[in-house]
């Protein structure tokens, strides 16, 4: 067998072998970093004994703005933001929604109707913060969908002080998450999210 005829045969099966490795190797870190940002995502709420001047609430989930409503009454923030609500939305409906008299607290609450995702959530609350002057906030929102908002409102306001308050879902059932369809698809979607929002932080802009 000629020297060449060797050479060709190794090439087709020198190349395939590397992207299989590769392939494990990339599945593997991709199965790591899943199980990591699971066993991250908060599941109690912090103490409350931080003032903050703004309390933020990200549209999306069950519970959420209840959570912004009681801080709010708390008295842990001196205005509630909602970001990204749907036009045509006031501020009565908001607290009927969360179980409070209309006149409580609608003078403390404003609305954000131009995010429709975290990013846009972060840069609408970083315009908002600016023209408030304020410089720290609580962020209401998900415990799932927390290191991921975390991540854009850090990239869009690196200098604020950000204090998490994560809200638990009954439905998303985390401890044993891949027992549940729902769950698991929900988690992996998220985590699909938060690498591609990991890798736009280091970029530059």
């Amino acid at each position: 067998m000629t020297p060449i005829r060797i050479f060709a045969r190794k090439s087709r099966t020198y190349w395939p072998r590397r992207i299989a490795v590769a392939c494990i190797i990339v599945t593997l870190i991709w199965l790591i970093g899943l199980f990591r940002f699971i066993s991250e995502i908060p599941r109690q709420v912090p103490s409350l004994d931080h003032v903050a001047d703004a309390i933020v609430v990200l549209t999306g989930g069950g519970g959420r703005l209840p959570a912004g409503i009681e801080l709010l009454a708390m008295g842990k923030g001196e205005k509630l933001f909602v970001s990204g609500v749907y036009r045509g939305v006031d501020v009565h409906e908001l607290l009927v929604v969360g179980q409070r008299a209309p006149s409580d607290l609608e003078c403390c609450i404003i609305l954000g109707y131009s995010a429709g995702n975290t990013r846009g959530n972060a840069r609408e609350t970083a315009d908002w913060m600016a023209v408030e002057g304020y410089q720290s906030m609580w962020l209401v929102t998900a415990n799932y969908h927390m290191q991921r908002s975390q991540l854009e409102f850090s990239r869009a306001m690196p200098d604020a002080e950000i204090a998490a308050y994560p809200v638990t879902q009954t439905s998303v059932i985390l401890d044993t998450w891949w027992l549940w369809p729902g769950t698991a698809r929900l988690i992996i979607w998220e985590y699909c999210k938060y690498v591609v929002a990991l890798a736009l932080y280091w970029l530059p802009g």
